[in-house]
């Protein structure tokens, strides 16, 4: 809105010139006035016109494009004089060959320079234009991931690229949970202040705090989606409502937990593991327990060994939106053997 105001300003405004313009030549109220103003109208429209054009135009193939007719330039005033000071022409004709070796060696430069852009530290030491196809990741962070902390751990592995972007709205979130009066909420709070301080103090990430606000929108999550909109970069979370609400606009989400149970490693049925058992499991005689990287394990007909380390048999793996969980039987070996001793401890009394 503000854009297409400036233009019909712009618009105007030339009118205006072109019509005083006119005035001062011909004199107020002429019909050469009138043309002007018109030629003023037509003028701006134009020049509207190659504005808009030229938003397609990279920057960086811009620059190599200036550099290369600059160049050519010098090159073709070495070329100019070293050819003039060695044949005799007349005014005409060197202004002629001029004019040809400026027109050759400009076009010549700037063409070198476009083709050659991706490597252009080689013509000026220590600057390089970045490639054209390749554009830098925006990855904006939501105050759920901040709070869950593996953040950290992930970009200390270098797997993530690109500049992480906090949100100002996000980081007033974090700090209002950390001023909570709930005990757990403001110690989740300060966790998440401590696991950003410790983001930005690694040198090898790019991490800015981004100051643009949308007041007429409410909730933090729409906040989130306006901005990767804007920036046209990625959220990364661990929130299922903001990931949903993001895929509905067409964002694209990066989820903690579902890099996490990508990670997992893979266990088949048939398989053995020795487990720990924590817990009764909901139906009658299960125990359950955990794998190092949190996955469940229901164990059938293990309820009396809660507590003992048991090397068990996977039957079957289900996968559900919170992760696996894995099915298992008493490894058949191992409980012959426990019944044998214990069938010969009672023998013996």
């Amino acid at each position: 809105m503000t854009i297409m105001f400036i233009r019909i300003f712009f618009v105007v405004a030339s009118a205006a010139t072109g019509y005083q313009i006119g005035s001062l030549i011909k004199g107020q109220g002429s019909a050469f006035s009138f043309m002007s103003a018109g030629i003023g109208v037509a003028a701006a429209l134009g020049i509207i016109l190659l504005e808009v054009a030229t938003r397609r135009v990279s920057i960086k193939g811009l620059s190599s494009a200036v550099f290369g007719f600059i160049f050519g330039l010098i090159m073709a005033r070495v070329v100019i004089n070293l050819s003039c000071g060695f044949i005799f022409m007349d005014e005409i004709t060197k202004t002629s060959v001029t004019m040809i070796i400026t027109l050759i060696f400009v076009y010549l430069g700037m063409l070198i320079a476009l083709g050659g852009k991706d490597e252009f530290n080689l013509v000026i030491p220590y600057v390089k234009l970045a490639r054209q196809d390749k554009r830098e990741e925006i990855i904006i962070i939501d105050t759920s991931v901040i709070i869950d902390g593996r953040i950290a751990d992930i970009c200390k592995t270098k797997f993530l690229e690109g500049k992480f972007v906090v949100p100002r709205f996000v980081l007033m979130e974090l700090q209002q949970v950390a001023d909570s009066a709930d005990p757990l909420k403001r110690n989740r709070g300060r966790r998440g202040l401590d696991i950003l301080n410790k983001i930005q103090k690694n040198s090898n990430i790019d991490i800015k705090i981004n100051e643009q606000d949308f007041p007429e929108i409410k909730e933090v999550d729409t906040k989130l989606v306006k901005m990767a909109k804007v920036l046209d970069g990625k959220i990364i979370t661990n929130d299922y409502n903001l990931n949903k609400i993001a895929e509905l606009q067409g964002v694209t989400i990066l989820n903690i937990n579902e890099l996490a149970n990508a990670l997992k490693p893979v266990v088949l049925p048939g398989e053995t593991m020795t487990i720990k058992l924590l817990k009764d499991g909901k139906e009658f005689n299960q125990a359950i327990g955990y794998l190092d990287d949190g996955t469940m394990v229901v164990v059938d007909h293990a309820k009396h060994l809660i507590g003992k380390v048991i090397t068990v048999s996977v039957s079957s793996v289900l996968q559900t939106a919170a992760g696996k969980m894995i099915f298992a039987e008493i490894n058949q070996n191992k409980k012959s053997k426990s019944y044998n001793n214990q069938r010969r401890l009672n023998n013996k009394f």
